[in-house]
């Protein structure tokens, strides 16, 4: 395997002031767009920007901030990672990454989801209870938006969660389509065979424990695929980490706020709270990419063989992980870890030995 694409994503985690008070999220924003100028530069083939609406993550209108970013970017791939389609209109969503891909001279993706959290359902007025058949609908009327914009024909959809589209055209149409659609999933079967329903990449978050247990989730993709007669598509990875010049300073860096961060969502959930030990653990053996340039190249490597993953998404911010160490990390991500990882596909390393080289450098 020599091709593979490697991302960058946020969600735009508030960050901390010298003296430990919370940036304003006017300031978070302003920095995630100075991290996606450099991720640009070094050579980063993708940046996604989350979208949540809660008082931790500074990123709720990902397409206006994309905007932004395209206009001082060059070549960098611009998406989400995730859209929460189902408390959106699948319209809008498809007219906002329509203009953006406008603006962007054609590198605008959209990656599709239902996420992770919440609040979103109360704040647009959608009740949980229809938590599934959001998603399930809106999913169908995007995928109808984009095919009708593929073949120049009005779009077609009737269901329950909006009247009905009949005839209808939306604008402004892509310009060179179809336009760049993942479907984003945390694991469940079910999402992953959605995905395959209507032909459109997956993207898997991967967040904990050991990426290889994803597998069957890839393997049942692909015969979904095969069993609509469609051919083979992109699979994704999406996982955090953290790069520094050696492994224990990534780990040193990265722990205080990853203990922050993982205990309050974790309490949100009922999860109890983290320990140095299970943080470790995970970047050991886990989901997380935490280390010198040539530790997480090799670990990166090993998951993109065992899963045949084409992109490899790297969610680099964490908390309260302060913008100038998140700056070094993209910096060392795009200017030594991908240029590592891709002379390490193009070798054909064995996984094993893979990781091996990457425990060695521990």
């Amino acid at each position: 395997m020599s091709i593979i694409e490697l991302g960058l994503d946020t969600f735009g985690d508030v960050t901390l002031d010298p003296a430990g008070r919370p940036h304003p999220h006017a300031r978070v924003l302003r920095d995630v767009l100075a991290e996606a100028e450099l991720a640009d530069q070094v050579g980063v083939d993708f940046f996604g920007v989350g979208e949540h609406h809660r008082p931790d993550f500074a990123i709720s209108a990902p397409e206006v901030l994309l905007a932004a970013i395209a206009t001082r970017t060059e070549r960098i791939r611009l998406g989400t990672a995730v859209t929460v389609l189902s408390t959106d209109d699948p319209v809008r969503v498809y007219q906002r990454f329509s203009t953006l891909d406008a603006i962007s001279n054609g590198r605008a993706e959209v990656i599709l989801g239902r996420g992770s959290f919440t609040e979103s359902f109360p704040l647009f007025g959608y009740s949980l209870d229809d938590y599934d058949r959001l998603f399930e609908e809106k999913l169908a009327i995007f995928a109808a938006l984009r095919d009708a914009d593929r073949t120049g024909q009005p779009v077609r959809w009737k269901g329950t969660v909006r009247p009905p589209l009949d005839g209808l055209r939306v604008y402004p149409p892509v310009e060179r389509p179809p336009l760049s659609t993942w479907v984003g999933v945390g694991g469940s079967p079910e999402s992953v065979v959605r995905a395959a329903r209507y032909g459109f990449p997956l993207t898997l978050a991967i967040i904990g424990g050991d990426p290889r247990r994803f597998a069957p989730y890839v393997e049942l993709y692909h015969e979904a695929l095969a069993q609509r007669g469609a051919p083979r598509l992109p699979v994704g990875v999406h996982s955090p980490g953290h790069i520094a010049d050696t492994d224990a300073q990534a780990r040193e860096e990265l722990w205080p706020a990853y203990q922050v961060m993982r205990n309050r969502i974790g309490a949100e959930r009922g999860w109890g709270p983290t320990s140095r030990a299970e943080f470790d653990r995970e970047v050991a053996a886990g989901s997380l990419y935490v280390g010198a340039p040539e530790t997480v190249a090799h670990k990166i490597a090993a998951t993109v063989r065992a899963l045949g993953a084409s992109r490899f998404d790297l969610k680099y911010s964490a908390g309260t992980l302060s913008h100038e160490t998140m700056m070094r990390s993209i910096e060392l991500y795009g200017r030594e870890v991908i240029p590592r990882i891709r002379r390490l596909l193009a070798e054909s390393v064995p996984m094993e030995t893979e990781q091996g080289t990457a425990a060695a450098g521990r």
